[in-house]
């Protein structure tokens, strides 16, 4: 039985069960395999823009005998499905940037699909405000400390009638959802973050004080009132 790494294994864990799933960008094929063999899903459409991945993940479709349910398709973002044809939209481990054109590019599809679960690897604060903006409602996040680096995540689907109050800073930064939740893992990074910005704050004020050092110090000074803020709402230290 295939193991997948605890950010996978996390994001695996926000879909929906019942749902057919598109894996985009999907590598090895690993999580529509291992969600297909637990029964949580009934099918999938493994999907990568290299042709590489897609051997891949077609060797291991066959090695555990799922050709029947799960299909591969080479395609750019979300451009070979269909709208309608899936319920669950997989994309994971790519840049906030490559999230944000995927769901842009394939805006009749992804609006269609009852959920998308997003793991971006950068510019999270981003990523959430274009979300709002784009109509999608977040639904439940995740955050999961994997090989000493941490991965927030979230599930979403279109509903541009009720997508709530824009976001404040901190909850773009930092999502609200997992504040709520008091989430211990974010806790742990937010601390880190801390102790980081303090040192960067720190090393600033030994430099020679020219107007760049300012502005950079203005800067650090911001972040870090956003991360007590973040702090404040994260709950006490486990």
């Amino acid at each position: 039985m295939i193991k997948l790494s605890e950010r996978l294994a996390t994001a695996a864990s926000l879909v929906s069960e019942g749902n057919r799933l598109a894996d985009v960008g999907t590598d090895h094929g690993y999580v529509p395999i291992c969600l297909v063999l637990e029964r949580k899903i009934p099918g999938a459409v493994a999907m990568d823009i290299n042709r590489g991945p897609l051997v891949r993940a077609e060797e291991h479709i066959r090695q555990y005998g799922l050709e029947t349910y799960i299909q591969t398709r080479l395609s750019d973002g979300v451009a070979a499905l269909v709208p309608g044809e899936v319920d669950s939209i997989l994309v994971a481990g790519m840049g906030g940037g490559l999230v944000m054109h995927i769901l842009s590019e394939g805006q009749e599809v992804c609006r269609r699909a009852k959920e998308l679960i997003l793991q971006p690897q950068s510019e999270l604060a981003r990523v959430r405000r274009f979300l709002w903006e784009s109509g999608y409602r977040v639904d439940d996040e995740a955050m999961v400390k994997d090989d000493g680096k941490y991965y927030p995540m979230m599930r979403v689907h279109y509903a541009p009638e009720k997508k709530g109050a824009q976001p404040s800073e901190c909850e773009a930064c930092y999502g609200r959802l997992l504040l709520e939740q008091e989430h211990p893992v974010l806790r742990e990074y937010l601390e880190r973050e801390r102790r980081t910005l303090n040192g960067i704050l720190s090393g600033l004020h030994q430099t020679v004080q020219t107007p760049e050092v300012a502005q950079r110090t203005a800067e650090v000074e911001h972040l870090l009132a956003i991360n007590a803020e973040a702090l404040s709402k994260a709950g006490s230290p486990v």
